[in-house]
């Protein structure tokens, strides 16, 4: 499968529920695709005015494609992740969760230090002891060549969603 095909394919699955950018760039980093959901759940009594509680739940994707990866690139792209957590999450009383993915697409051959470095993936974040919410970043590895995803542990659930 080609990335195009498979990028348009990804883009329609989230199109649904989320709002996508296409060509997002961050700092010196340029993505092929940027998707974001956000969901806000409130209680109130009688009015809406009197809101009891309200809470928010948001998720970023980040899509990205490499011809080739190395150990470098995955380097980059995980720091580029992790900065992007300052960027677009906003602890405050009502932020309870935020989950931020990495996909990363590429064709051929992949090294055993790479597969081995996004399964063990893991980063999480909580703010103020968990009372402004938490982040979790998540890393997906898709080869269009063998249509095989490669997943951290954080991301075996969304791992089926990736598949080309």
């Amino acid at each position: 499968m080609e990335f195009k095909k498979y990028k348009d394919s990804i883009k329609k699955r989230l199109s649904k529920n989320f709002d996508i950018t296409e060509d997002y760039r961050y700092n010196d980093l340029t993505f092929d695709m940027y998707a974001k959901y956000n969901l806000r759940n409130e209680r109130y009594m009688v009015m809406k005015s009197a809101t009891i509680y309200a809470f928010e739940n948001n998720e970023h994707c980040f899509l990205k494609y490499f011809d080739s990866l190395d150990l470098f690139s995955l380097d980059r792209f995980i720091d580029v992740l992790k900065d992007l957590v300052q960027f677009h999450v906003k602890p405050d009383e009502e932020h309870m969760s935020s989950m931020i993915t990495g996909i990363i697409v590429t064709k051929g051959q992949i090294a055993q230090e790479i597969l081995d470095k996004v399964k063990k993936f893991k980063y999480h974040k909580g703010f103020a002891f968990g009372l402004k919410g938490w982040v979790d970043i998540r890393l997906v590895l898709v080869c269009v060549d063998d249509e095989k995803v490669l997943t951290s542990k954080k991301a075996k659930k969304v791992g089926k969603f990736y598949q080309p």
